[in-house]
């Protein structure tokens, strides 16, 4: 039997296909096509394997539904006048009933002729919204393909949608094939329907969060003019929370005032979360650390975060006595989303913290309250006032601090993936004036920035760079917790160097410095189908004694590491020397650790 369809485009639209092998199907396709009898084969029922063996009654039923997926297939490459033949044992599985299916099956052949690759004759669509940017290809003479028929229709809808008209859809379509000549004619009629507002938004499926603070999150604005990135944005501000484990937002229907109303389907996640994480490090001694969280405090999305840390241990200064030379940390930090506006979130914050590094003693305690705002969602800012007692122990002697400062904080994320970018960028710049109590005031400025570039299939192979700058301007040296000041060597900044080596001459004493300029590179190479991943990198560093970056030195390391991939992030473990500065050749370092180094 021959079946040559020539099916509505719009039923191929939602065909989907799948991929496997199964034995005794003699699958053939005609030409010498291997790209697409790939594509058919992946789309085939018959060829996927299956957990239970198949029964004839199976087999039959697998045949019969092929027809209609290998020819959206055919379709989808542009082969609208295909010849699909199918045998199960000699007869056309197409005269088959599933129902009255053969005790038994021996043989399959599926036999295909994709008969020729169609271009477009004429190629309508409209009326179209102002500024529409249709497919290059939609055009006489373009490929005739239900994707690009496809992208092409959802161009021109989200087109009109953007301007407000949510219920725009396909009014009509005309398709005709002329097949001696392999020319498609497209004609596809849009109605772009009414400029439709926003209205009420409607959760469910909630349970300990309350109603109006879902909607203050949510932050609908009822009554502007419909925009699909606006639902988006609701969408993200109600993922941000961390309380919803799903969410769908689904439109209504178009009321006569011209309103519609979005239902919000919620899922809500457990509220209590832990977690623990370890580094280690031959230069830096091995990081452990914890959190617990509760994020839906009040039944409002409000956040309680409790974390502690403790690092430097088995480092050269540390006793496993008493812990003598670790440094050890504990916060708690309180956070409620949707305060003064739905994008800005409030937080207040205590912490304590012990460092015992290369050339300080430091304790630290402070209260830090302040808001964060979303100014979209890659481009996030903070602004804080924060009030820390500081009690240090350096070579300048002991002293005790007070310092009151207004950290501000913006960041731009574009990368495409933070646990393993392989595009675009990240910056991140902070900037804190402050006063001590000793009367000195100043301000620390830094910045932080990342590039990745990604190249061949999937960028598995990729390139990422990394600018670190800071530097501390006015503030009497004294007066400036050694925290504030700048160090250079350790995972963060140097790998393959000694953790803090690199300071800076302050009064004749060896201490931080007041600028800093950081550069890393890495060559990052996936191994082909596995989780496994190598490294090649380089770091340098400088600190400089004065703000300006003058009177300064640096050193450098380098190495090669190796990357396995986990849902959580790449686990790290990097093998890296000095270069440049002192113990070159002399030293070797291991770090090993959750995701990449920057």
């Amino acid at each position: 039997m021959h079946i040559r369809y020539i099916l509505p485009i719009a039923i191929a639209f939602f065909l989907t296909a799948g991929s496997a092998s199964a034995q005794d199907v003699d699958f053939r396709v005609a030409g010498d096509d291997e790209d697409l009898s790939d594509r058919l084969r992946a789309a085939s029922v018959l060829l996927q394997d299956t957990e239970e063996p198949r029964t004839a009654q199976d087999w039959v039923a697998a045949a019969r539904a092929d027809y209609a997926r290998l020819v959206a297939a055919l379709y989808d490459a542009g082969h609208f006048a295909p010849v699909v033949r199918i045998g199960i044992d000699g007869r056309e599985a197409a005269r088959i009933s599933a129902f009255d299916a053969p005790r038994t099956v021996s043989q399959i052949t599926v036999q295909v002729e994709p008969g020729p690759t169609f271009a477009l004759g004429t190629a309508e669509i409209g009326p179209l919204a102002p500024e529409t940017d249709l497919p290059e290809d939609f055009r006489p003479s373009g490929p005739a393909t239900t994707g690009l028929l496809r992208d092409t229709t959802g161009v021109a809808i989200d087109a009109w949608r953007q301007i407000g008209h949510a219920t725009a859809d396909v009014g009509g379509q005309n398709v005709t094939a002329r097949n001696p000549e392999a020319i498609l004619d497209i004609s596809v009629r849009i109605e772009p329907g009414p400029v439709v507002r926003f209205g009420q938004l409607r959760p469910e499926g909630h349970d300990r969060m309350r109603q109006d603070r879902i909607l203050a999150i949510a932050g609908l604005p009822q009554g502007d003019v419909f925009s699909p990135e606006t639902l988006d944005r609701v969408e993200g501000r109600l993922q941000d929370t961390g309380v919803f484990s799903a969410i769908a937002l689904q439109e209504g229907e178009v009321g006569p005032d011209g309103t519609m109303d979005i239902t919000a389907t919620l899922v809500e996640s457990p509220p209590r979360r832990f977690g623990f994480g370890a580094e280690l490090s031959t230069a830096d001694g091995a990081t452990i650390s914890a959190f617990w969280l509760h994020r839906n405090l009040f039944g409002g999305a409000e956040r309680l975060r409790i974390e502690g840390e403790i690092s430097g241990i088995g480092s050269e200064e540390f006793s496993d006595t008493d812990l003598a030379g670790a440094d050890a940390s504990i916060t708690l930090r309180y956070s409620r989303p949707a305060t003064f506006t739905p994008d800005t979130t409030f937080y207040t914050e205590l912490g304590a913290e012990y460092l015992n590094e290369p050339l300080f003693n430091l304790g630290t305690v402070g209260i830090e309250a302040g808001v964060s705002h979303n100014f979209s969602r890659t481009l996030t800012g903070s602004l804080g006032a924060s009030l820390q007692y500081f009690d240090i122990d350096d070579d300048f002697g002991d002293r005790q601090i007070t310092l009151f400062s207004l950290p501000a904080s913006l960041t731009w994320d574009r990368r495409d993936d933070p646990l393993d970018a392989r595009e675009l960028f990240y910056i991140q710049a902070d900037a804190t004036p402050f006063v001590t109590s000793e009367g000195s005031g100043g301000g620390r400025v830094f910045i932080d920035g990342r590039a990745y570039l990604g190249f061949g299939e999937d960028n598995a192979s990729r390139v990422a760079g990394r600018v670190q700058v800071g530097s501390v301007v006015g503030g009497e040296i004294t007066d400036i917790p050694p925290s504030f000041l700048f160090f250079s060597g350790g995972s963060g900044t140097v790998r393959g160097v000694e953790y803090q080596s690199l300071g800076a001459t302050q009064l004749g004493v060896e201490s931080g410095g007041r600028s800093f300029l950081g550069l890393s590179g890495e060559f990052r190479q996936d191994i082909g189908d596995t989780n496994f991943g190598l490294v090649a990198f380089a770091d340098a560093g400088y600190v400089g004694a004065d703000a300006s970056g003058s009177d300064g030195d640096w050193h450098a390391g380098a190495g090669l590491g190796v990357r396995y991939a986990t849902p959580f992030g790449p686990i790290r473990v990097d093998l890296a020397t000095p270069v440049e500065g002192p113990d070159v050749g002399e030293s070797l370092f291991i770090y090993i650790g959750i995701g990449h180094a920057f």
